[in-house]
């Protein structure tokens, strides 16, 4: 890589580190600063960004990633219960046994291509999902969940009397502010990973994968480890956004492995621009926000909003906009995506490109009238001479 590429990596990288760290502030104003949507944003963040290196990179859809989301929970609840509070363990272990998963999954779901690979993750994702509830009972705890007790065995720590513990880092409390900026610590290590991959000849490969993937069989170019060794790496992604859940809220349950979970973040890496760094991060928080701030306004918080119009044309747009915010934020969020879709295939990075090549285009018109006029300027006529 050249030595500007590089430079231009580390601009990106401390420009995103700045924005992440500095969330709490920026995202107030919007009601989005408080610690538990801010941890939300980090582990889907996180989701997102190890799907979009399957998907954005190979062009292969898995509706079925949410199966190593559920096994990095159920991996760190188990490291909380039998060995010790402290997170690092449970997420190395989380990322090691999803990448595990990944490798028999992937292997045969990536016999076949197409919608078919996408229908044999969706299996192995609803087999494990309905296994949870029912045969692996012993491990998962079925519809309950598997939590923390006071009889856990925990190995490494000290045993507790005055309550259950609470997940920590070397005695750094796992809750609030500090468990946000420990997630948000991995999303940049997460986010710089994944800029490394997308800049580097295996990312290159991918995409030529994508490209042409019957064209690189011809040339006699193997493109079967080079798929799955992308799959492992989002599974991994996506064990470690699973522990991260049980760091901030230390249970797990069957739900996180469901359908639903595997379609949201497929919506997530297309609403912010498949194959694009940033666009799956985008796309999560839209996502996260919508799901946590619009589902909770109310017609009274409306009103507040909205106090400053005319009493009768408040009352109309607070009778409107209740149909899209409440139990009805999935509206919303429909038809934010029909509208992406149909304008902008692109995702809202599109959008958002658009718009800046828009506003260059319309400065440089502005510079080019502006140096137009000043050469039609006619010169000063120079006065007479006195005689």
């Amino acid at each position: 890589m050249s030595m500007p590429s590089l430079r231009n990596d580390w601009v990106v990288m401390a420009i995103f580190a700045a924005a992440v760290l500095t969330a709490p502030i920026w995202l107030s104003p919007v009601g989005a600063g408080y610690p538990d949507l801010l941890q939300k944003f980090a582990i889907f963040g996180l989701f997102a960004i190890g799907f979009n290196i399957l998907f954005g990179l190979t062009g292969y859809l898995s509706f079925g990633h949410a199966v190593f989301l559920g096994v990095g929970s159920y991996t760190a609840v188990w490291s909380f219960k039998l060995l010790t509070m402290n997170v690092l363990p449970a997420i190395a272990l989380s990322i090691l046994v999803a990448g595990i998963f990944a490798v028999v999954i992937g292997y045969l779901s990536l016999r076949r291509s197409g919608i078919y690979f996408s229908i044999l993750t969706l299996a192995f994702a609803q087999m494990s999902y309905n296994l949870a509830y029912s045969v692996l009972t012993p491990i998962t705890n079925g519809e309950t969940g598997l939590q923390l007790t006071m009889q856990d065995a925990r190995i490494f720590d000290e045993p507790t009397t005055s309550g259950l513990p609470s997940t920590e880092l070397f005695g750094m409390s796992m809750s609030g502010y500090s468990g946000f900026y420990f997630c948000a610590v991995l999303l940049i290590i997460g986010f710089f990973i994944s800029l490394r991959i997308f800049r580097s000849p295996f990312g290159l490969k991918l995409l030529a994968i994508k490209s042409n993937q019957t064209r690189m069989r011809y040339t006699g170019f193997n493109t079967k480890p080079y798929l799955l060794a992308a799959f492992i790496i989002s599974g991994m992604y996506a064990g470690l956004a699973g522990s991260l859940m049980a760091v901030t809220d230390p249970l797990a349950g069957a739900e996180r492995m469901q359908w639903t979970a595997s379609g949201e973040v497929v919506l997530m890496t297309i609403l912010g621009g498949v194959g694009t760094l940033i666009g799956p991060l985008l796309g999560a928080g839209i996502i996260k926000y919508f799901e946590n701030i619009f589902s909770a306004l109310n017609p009274g918080e409306l009103h507040q909003i909205f106090s400053w119009l005319p009493d009768w044309l408040e009352n109309i747009v607070v009778a409107i906009s209740s149909e899209f915010v409440g139990d009805g934020w999935h509206m919303t969020l429909g038809l934010s995506f029909m509208l992406v879709v149909i304008f902008l295939p692109g995702g809202v990075i599109e959008g958002v490109g658009r718009a800046y090549t828009k506003i260059r285009t319309l400065l440089k018109s502005d510079e080019a009238n502006e140096s137009d006029e000043s050469v039609l300027e006619p010169e000063p006529v120079l006065s007479a001479e006195k005689e």
